[in-house]
């Protein structure tokens, strides 16, 4: 199924766009594949509103991604529920000759070319947005060991984690 609203065929006014996309139509190599993966179906929802050359798309994003824990690597899933308020408009109108002073309405003002708006890249954005800053599949995650390597979650192991400070090595030989 196409990502891509092709914006000729809505009128001005007030359309509503429903659809569901398979993980693998995001296969492109712009999920964020180091990132997060996408884990199941994601739902769209959005209202389209087209006034003479603005769009707006107020609209909701449902689906599960996978992201690996920041402590013990394991893979483990993140629902994600945004919503989102987008203005559009067309990349003629912003990329202007003239010299244009950045005004705080146009700081989440996106842009779309050729009368479409690629819904994949609404979507990544509302994913990245709910990615959490430290990803941890647990919040008493023991993470790795960083001698040997075990996961500390599933298994414990012997190894010395004291860490010695090589500079007072030479103090350390002249007490007693």
């Amino acid at each position: 199924m196409s990502m891509l609203l092709d914006l000729s065929r809505f009128r001005s006014g007030l359309d509503h766009v429903v659809r569901q996309f398979a993980p693998s139509d995001f296969v492109d190599g712009a999920t964020g594949a180091e990132e997060f993966r996408i884990a199941g179906p994601v739902n769209l929802d959005v209202k389209v509103q087209k006034d003479s050359l603005k769009v707006r798309l107020v609209g909701r994003v449902a689906a599960v991604l996978e992201i690996d824990c920041g402590r013990c690597l394991e893979p483990f899933r993140v629902p994600v529920d945004a919503t989102f308020d987008s203005l559009f408009l067309p990349l003629a109108e912003v990329t202007g000759e003239a010299e244009k002073e950045v005004v705080a309405e146009d700081m989440g003002v996106s842009v779309y070319q050729n009368d479409t708006i690629d819904l994949g890249d609404v979507m990544r954005e509302q994913f990245y947005l709910a990615l959490p800053m430290k990803p941890l599949c647990r919040p008493d995650c023991q993470g790795l060991c960083p001698v040997c390597g075990a996961n500390r979650n599933r298994e414990s192991c012997t190894c010395q984690t004291e860490w010695v400070d090589p500079r007072f090595e030479a103090l350390k030989r002249l007490l007693p």
